[in-house]
This record gives structure tokens, sequence and C-alpha cells, in this order.
């Protein structure tokens, strides 16, 4: 492994642990050139699976767009960097355990707004605007009456 800092390809390992997702391990690591310390990841390379878009398309299922666009949906909301990550894992592990190759973006986006809606009501609104394409006030105001009712029915 590369060190970030000297970049020289002489380290060792001082401790290795699952990561949260169970998905990586995670490694800290020395350099034995310049002592500093820095952590990798480790990840099963698995079979490259595909996101079938709405269009047809198909291209390499990224988990960094899942997360990417539920950080986007967060923003200055009050949702932890922690559990956003354990919405990502619980997505992808879900979508890995239920497809071998491919996975329609349809399904993983109803994955993430069933994890926001559990995290945060308004980062669940701010995403289902733009996913299902609201075309007027209208349509926004039927799924904000919808998490009102949900809400208000529990109390």
């Amino acid at each position: 492994m590369q060190c970030p800092y000297c970049k020289q390809d002489n380290d060792k390992v001082i401790n290795s642990r699952p990561a949260m997702d169970g998905l990586s391990v995670k490694r800290r690591r020395e350099c034995l050139n310049c002592s500093r310390r820095y952590t990798t990841y480790e990840r099963i390379e698995e079979a490259p699976l595909k996101a079938i878009k709405k269009d047809g398309r198909r291209v390499p299922f990224d988990r960094n767009k899942i997360r990417q666009g539920i950080e986007k949906a967060c923003e200055k909301r009050p949702v932890s960097s922690e559990q956003i990550e354990a919405a990502v894992s619980e997505i992808e592990r879900d979508v890995y355990n239920r497809f071998d190759r491919e996975v329609p973006t349809k399904y993983v986006g109803e994955l993430v707004m069933q994890k926001l809606k559990g995290l945060d009501h308004v980062a669940y609104v701010r995403f289902a605007s733009v996913y299902k394409e609201f075309k007027d006030l209208s349509e926004f105001m039927e799924e904000a009456k919808s998490l009102m009712g949900k809400k208000e029915g529990k109390r």
C-alpha cells in the first residue's frame, strides 16, 4: 500500500477490524519510511453489478451515487454521517442480496426513499420531489400530506 504522505510503498499493518457495515475491513497502517499512520479499507471484489436506468441504459452500480443522493437530501438536516453511511450500507447489502447481475434504478430509488423516510421527513420530501419528478405544487403537497397523516397517526 502506498503511503498517502510520502508515497513510499513500505508499511506495516498495526490493527485490522471489520468495518461497521460488515462488508469491508478497516486497517490502520504505519509507513515504515515516514512513520505516519493512515487508514485503509478493503472490500470484497464482487462480480460487477449493473444498474438499469429508466431509458434502458446499463451503468455500473455505484454506492457513491447513493451516498451523494442521500447527502444532498440531508444537507443542513440533523442527520449524521454515520446514519447516512449505515443507510447506504443497508441499501447496498439489500441490492447485492436480491440481484446477481442487474438492478433496476427504480428499485434502488425506492429503497433510498424508504430509508430517508425513517431518517428525516424533510430529506425524504427533498429526495422524492426529484426522484418522482413532481410536475407541480399539488403533487408535492400530496406527498407532504401523506407524511403528515402518518405522523399524526403515530400520536
